[in-house]
């Protein structure tokens, strides 16, 4: 973690904890107290879960280690789960992908080109049809084949390169294999998912080859974290496009690999800034 003890700099603070009275006063107080100026808040309270959830941007003269003394009375006293960190730190991401492109491909660029603030330490591929385009960003790309027979031994593997990378984030960019319980729950709140959200919703092979039999008017994206329920995680972010008649099943597949790729480039970008806090099974997200 980065400290800031020369000069100011940016912090991002995130905090939780059961509803009521003096929140807000207790933690921008805390930071008033020691000349701390905010820069950018946001909250909100739930009634339906009484939670409250806050999200603060602070330029401080101070170490990190400095900033979480002056607020820990605050994190007691409420009981908050609360995260600190640097705005604009890289967050390190690790990209899994099977055999289309488009989402990989815009992330990568996102990354070099519009300041997206991850950094790629690697891409995990179930096939090897993508590492050219990993090589092409200077990628390391990792071929992790996964049978039935080898899946366990495959995801000790991610595991291992989760570990040795220090990764933060993983993102499955058209990954096409389900994640095991085991892992969801050690990654929790960690992996990002995207996938198509018809209305109606059609699963199996060649979703918009059925979608364009039944005569689609919306095409959608959905990404969320991932958990033990398949494609049930909170939802981070959606995404729709209108379709007609004239639409052949090419311009389904281009029409919805556009709308997953902004899609899922909403809910990095959103994660890494430190926007989206879990609520249960849904998010609260300070866009």
């Amino acid at each position: 973690m980065i400290d800031a003890s020369s000069s100011p700099t940016e912090w991002v603070l995130t905090v939780s904890c059961p509803d009521g009275p003096g929140i807000v006063a207790a933690v921008t107080g805390a930071l008033a107290a020691r000349g701390h100026n905010i820069t950018e808040s946001q909250q909100f309270g739930d009634p339906a879960s009484g939670l409250f959830f806050m999200r603060v941007q602070v330029q401080a003269d101070a170490t990190r280690e400095e900033l979480v003394t002056a607020l820990t009375p605050a994190f007691e006293a409420f009981g908050m789960t609360w995260h600190l960190d640097v705005v604009g730190r890289r967050v390190r991401t690790l990209l899994l992908v099977s055999k289309a492109a488009h989402c990989l491909v815009d992330l990568l660029y996102r990354e070099r080109s519009q300041g997206m603030p991850i950094d790629v330490v690697g891409v995990v591929g179930n096939h090897d049809d993508l590492q050219d385009i990993a090589e092409f960003y200077g990628k390391p790309f990792h071929h992790v084949p996964v049978t039935a027979g080898t899946k366990a031994q495959a995801e000790d593997r991610l595991r291992a390169l989760v570990k040795e990378l220090d990764v933060e984030l993983v993102v499955l960019a058209r990954y096409m294999q389900i994640l095991s319980d085991e892992l969801c729950r050690d990654l929790a709140g960690q992996v990002i998912n995207i996938h198509h959200s018809f209305l109606p919703s059609f699963k199996g092979a060649r979703p918009y080859a059925q979608a364009h039999e039944r005569g689609v008017k919306l095409i959608g994206a959905t990404s969320h974290y991932v958990t033990g329920d398949l494609d049930e995680g909170p939802i981070i972010e959606q995404d729709v496009e209108r379709v007609d008649h004239s639409r052949a099943v090419s311009d389904l597949v281009a029409i919805g690999e556009d709308v997953e790729r902004r899609t899922l480039a909403r809910a990095v970008r959103w994660h890494a800034e430190h926007r989206v806090l879990l609520n249960g099974r849904r998010t609260v997200v300070f866009r």
